[in-house]
């Protein structure tokens, strides 16, 4: 039998007196929150985390930013967890870490918990952000942006001047032209994990929705697309710096990655975009999460925070230059809520096709968090292996 420490008696005192009759959660002293991003999602979420805090300064009094690698964060966490020294509040992620999170049980099951304390999903979600919220996020995720994604495909005009139409296109392509064409590692890119599921639907698998029986075609196109690939960088960034820096011809991109990194001159503005013949789209959500283990004195903050960043004027700010296009999960917020900075980059950046190609193909959802994380492993195993970083 386990002895309690003397932090799970405090945080259990704590956890007591942040309940007020009825259940609702309280609070007695503001409270310091360490919140990790893993996906890049505080460039859309800081300024409205922040404004909450100096609004809230009875829940915070102070806020610790940091950041890392998503394949790296769950063991960290479990770690944390068996020692009973969780030090994370709030982890900020996409569906790598998401997934083995809620396959490993590690996060709090918010939806559950502290259902009074949040909105219903059903009322502030659009329909697409509450199917990924429901099939993806589950009890344990809040989601909180949302992007159709991709597969899409980015280029440079100037040095690809036939344009793939098909998957076989594709191939013939790189094989043909190899080292010209890469995509990231899909456990920590979000490209690569909409390529990686979108695939099954443009090739016309047997059961796309799942990747150990149902994807035959898949991954022996995969291997065969790994002939033509040096390398697969660890991450998205690379990519689109050897997309800029002219190593590359052709990446895999999704809507955010195509904006962003445009407005930021990594890649060169006049870059193009195209899609496959069968594309569906293979949205992509990012989502909060609260560890287990979490001091329950910081609970009251965590989840009013929560309940704050699925507000319109948080919402508006997820527009932010275009990194998760469009960004808001939430119901009826448009561009022209969102700051004249968001306006005018998307004026100048954005692509008048989007809107008919995010209306016109159709969108399926990810995998589960369990066959996802057997996708992950089965890529890595299998397509990913012997194409390391060059030395």
């Amino acid at each position: 039998m386990k002895h309690p420490t003397r932090r799970t008696v405090m945080a259990g005192a704590a956890g007591l007196a942040a309940l007020k009759a009825g259940g609702a959660l309280a609070q007695s002293a503001p409270v310091a929150l360490n919140i990790i991003d893993v996906a890049g999602n505080l460039q859309l979420t800081q300024a409205a985390i922040e404004k909450f805090a100096k609004d809230n300064p009875k829940l915070i009094s102070r806020l610790n930013f940091s950041r890392a690698p998503s394949p790296e964060l769950p063991a960290k966490l479990k770690a944390q967890q068996q020692a009973n020294r969780v030090d994370i509040d709030l982890v900020l992620t996409g569906p790598g870490a998401m997934s083995d999170g809620i396959q490993q049980g590690l996060w709090v099951d918010v939806w559950k918990s502290h259902a009074k304390d949040l909105p219903k999903p059903e009322e502030v979600y659009h329909e697409q952000a509450l199917m990924m919220q429901r099939n993806f996020g589950q009890n344990e995720g809040v989601a909180v942006v949302y992007s159709p994604s991709g597969p899409l495909f980015e280029y440079a005009p100037e040095r690809l001047k036939a344009v793939p139409k098909t998957a076989e296109e594709l191939l013939a392509y790189v094989k043909q032209n190899p080292k010209r064409f890469t995509y990231a590692r899909p456990v920590n890119s979000g490209p690569g994990w909409t390529w990686l599921m979108g695939l099954p639907y443009i090739l016309g698998d047997s059961d796309p929705a799942d990747p150990m029986k149902g994807w035959d075609k898949s991954w022996a196109y995969l291997k065969e697309l790994g002939t033509g690939i040096d390398y697969y960088p660890g991450g998205t960034a690379a990519t689109m710096k050897e997309l800029g820096e002219g190593t590359r011809d052709v990446i895999v991109s999704t809507l955010g990655w195509d904006i962003n990194p445009r407005v930021l001159g990594i890649v060169p503005k006049e870059a193009k975009v195209f899609v496959l013949d069968k594309t569906h789209w293979i949205p992509d959500t990012q989502f909060m999460c609260i560890p287990k283990g979490v001091p329950a004195d910081k609970m009251p903050a965590l989840v009013a925070l929560m309940a704050h960043m699925l507000k319109p004027e948080a919402q508006a700010v997820t527009y932010d230059k275009g990194y998760f296009y469009p960004g808001p999960a939430v119901k009826g917020v448009t561009l022209a809520m969102a700051p004249q900075e968001s306006r005018d980059i998307l004026a100048e950046y954005g692509r008048p096709e989007y809107d008919k190609l995010i209306t016109s193909l159709p969108t399926r959802p990810p995998l589960t968090p369990e066959r996802l994380v057997a996708a992950f492993r089965r890529w890595d195993q299998e397509i990913g292996v012997g194409h390391g970083a060059p030395q």
